[in-house]
């Protein structure tokens, strides 16, 4: 199996017209963007204070200008021209795995520079946290083109070159170093295996997932899902091979993709964030075309 290269990675711009990430929102996502709104949020784009009236939200009183004047007042924002994307790629050591056409750290480096692409066309700013074998990485979020180059030759960078001991704390990491640079109204794109699903660190998507449009891209392979075959197999890593019984393993392997699928639908419903599955027999394009046609539907 080959790893993608830039060269790769700079066609599937073409892959990307025609798609949008505009779909119908969740109802706690905020409407900004090329979409108008009558909502008022916080975190856009300041617009001027007025005196408050009924049916204003509370938390965008400004309580400064309340006390001199003496009778409430609130704070309007505007929508933001350019809409910021924040793409999170799980590239964590053990993403080095596949059984099919490709591997999952390259279906990952593919669906983050897909939805790249599709941000940009859509004219939207494009960010990065990146979570590779040295750590986390967070590229700014930048207009248009001009933050796709960077986040391509960043997760390029940041795959995994050869077999290595599983690092599922590197999503919670990853999710740590979102929160601390997404504002609110921001679409979240996390792609990723999710092996460290319902980790100590899953609370900290709460409160991104409480001001932001969050969206998850889930990489499977068959034979996580499947299992393997009645057989012997070796298996391990550099320096540490055991022998598998494909039969004898069986149920403790389902077990455990049972919990990895658990975890996975349980942090869907706590964020009310859509979850798109992909798998290693498919191509990217393959799986996010019809979906990004028509745009996900509100979860």
């Amino acid at each position: 199996m080959t790893t993608p290269t830039l060269a790769d990675l700079l066609t599937l711009r073409g892959a990307a017209h025609g798609l949008t990430l505009r779909g119908r929102r969740h109802a706690r996502a905020a409407l900004i963007g090329v979409h108008s709104s009558a909502q008022r949020g916080r975190g856009l784009e300041f617009q001027e204070v007025r005196p408050y009236t009924a049916g204003d939200d509370p938390r965008s009183i400004d309580w400064r200008v309340t006390a001199r004047r003496g009778r409430p007042h609130t704070k309007l924002y505007r929508e933001e021209r350019e809409r910021p994307v924040w793409l999170l790629a799980d590239l964590q050591p053990g993403t080095f795995f596949g059984s099919r056409r490709q591997l999952k750290s390259t279906l990952i480096v593919r669906t983050a520079a897909l939805l790249a692409w599709v941000a940009a066309l859509g004219g939207d700013r494009i960010g990065a946290v990146i979570a590779g074998g040295t750590g986390v990485r967070v590229l700014p979020a930048r207009g248009r083109l001009e933050g796709v180059l960077p986040l391509l030759e960043a997760v390029l960078e940041a795959q995994p070159a050869a077999p290595a001991q599983p690092a599922p704390q590197l999503l919670g990491e990853a999710v740590r170093a979102l929160g601390a640079v997404v504002r609110p109204g921001s679409q979240v794109l996390a792609v990723s295996d999710f092996c460290g699903a319902g980790g100590p660190d899953e609370d900290h998507w709460i409160p991104i997932a409480r001001h932001n449009d969050v969206r998850l891209y889930w990489i499977t392979d068959p034979l996580e899902s499947n299992g393997l075959p009645p057989g012997r197999f070796r298996a391990g890593l550099p320096g540490r091979v055991v022998v598998l019984d494909g039969q004898r393993v069986r149920d403790a392997w389902r077990a455990a993709w049972q919990t990895r699928e658990r975890h996975v639908t349980e942090l869907s419903q706590r964020l009310a964030a859509p979850v798109v599955r992909l798998d290693t027999s498919e191509s990217v394009e393959t799986v996010l075309r019809p979906v990004l046609l028509r745009g996900l539907p509100a979860a």
